[in-house]
């Protein structure tokens, strides 16, 4: 299982000196939603430029115009991209086109998607992405009784490919590792933590123990 760190400031600066700080310890660098959408597209090349040996993930959350947005991305330098698993199928399908000109990849993002989960994973799974990400958005963290069991119930019972985003962290991580998660997606675990490299590294610890 790899592990993936979610850059959700909103700066290029703050960003690269996060990435900086615990790239060691993780195998992708996410630069999360917020992030793209201040810094721009440009914020794809300046983190890959610093970090060429790790994989790049461009949070577009694409609804719509799939290629192109895959193709701006993916032109960027970004190594995977998101594309939202409640668009149309034709949206994922055009970014997973982009995808494979360019010889990189693209996830399917599932927040918001609750209700017939399972179902939809499976569904965008044979539409060709390389894995689906099944997430719980802050918003969703943020509700009384939120648990993370549930994304993992979810990822074990559609049997494809896919990573876990909300709620990842020391306490459970093994969890995720354990469901069969090919990434586990870790954002203020991290990047909230008094010392994020040394919170990476644990993480990172967790996964190979």
């Amino acid at each position: 299982m790899q592990l993936q760190v979610a850059l959700d400031v909103l700066d290029l600066p703050s960003a690269l000196t996060l990435a900086n700080r615990v790239s060691e310890f993780v195998d992708i660098l996410e630069l999360g939603t917020p992030l793209v959408k201040s810094a721009g597209i440009a914020a794809v090349t300046a983190v890959k430029a610093a970090h060429p040996d790790k994989l790049v993930f461009a949070d577009l959350k694409t609804a719509d115009a799939g290629e192109l947005e895959a193709d701006l991305a993916f032109g960027a330098g970004a190594d995977l991209v998101t594309v939202m698993g409640v668009a149309d199928d034709d949206t994922v399908r055009g970014a997973v086109a982009a995808g494979a000109r360019h010889g990189k990849r693209v996830v399917a993002d599932m927040i918001g998607v609750v209700d017939g989960r399972v179902e939809r994973i499976r569904q965008v799974a044979e539409l060709g992405v390389a894995f689906v990400e099944i997430h719980a958005g802050l918003d969703e963290q943020a509700r009384p009784g939120y648990s993370i069991d549930r994304l993992l119930a979810d990822g074990r019972a559609a049997g494809v490919p896919f990573s876990i985003a909300g709620g990842v962290k020391a306490d459970t991580i093994g969890s995720v590792r354990e469901a069969g998660a090919v990434v586990a997606v870790a954002g203020g675990a991290i990047y909230n933590a008094d010392d994020p490299a040394a919170a990476a590294a644990e993480l990172q610890k967790r996964i190979v123990s």
